[in-house]
């Protein structure tokens, strides 16, 4: 499986972007697809993950209630709708999954627990 991120840009705070992350072959239903996030002179961050299987998320609280994730299983894509943005959300978004072995839910928030990443795309976000 391979992962195309795409959607970033220039926003003002307040604004709104909405993240696409494509996968070249099905993602299997007991692992998570993941957004996480770099900012420079920052390690990667965790932002969002949603179980490809039941739907079921788990979000940084940095952006509860901000940030949406959501998949389509026909499209074999994951989705980041990003609202209120905020200065401090400027980074680089990556989305990334296991690959084939199973990783349990505690395990989502780390990025050293994902083998297959995406190119990322960078969002700004003005004040």
């Amino acid at each position: 499986v391979q992962l195309q991120a795409s959607g970033g840009g220039l926003v003002q705070a307040g604004g709104s972007l909405r993240l696409s992350c494509a996968a070249s072959g099905r993602i299997p239903r007991h692992n998570p697809a993941a957004w996480f996030r770099q900012a420079p002179g920052k390690e990667r961050e965790f932002v969002a993950a949603i179980k490809w299987g039941d739907g079921s998320t788990s979000y940084a609280d940095s952006v509860k209630g901000r940030f949406t994730i959501s998949r389509d299983s026909a499209k074999n894509t994951v989705y980041l709708q990003m609202n209120n943005l905020k200065p401090e959300d400027t980074a680089v978004y990556f989305c990334a999954t296991p690959g084939g072995r199973l990783i349990i839910r505690s395990s989502w928030y780390g990025p050293q627990n994902y083998d297959i990443w995406g190119q990322g795309t960078q969002v700004t976000v003005s004040s």
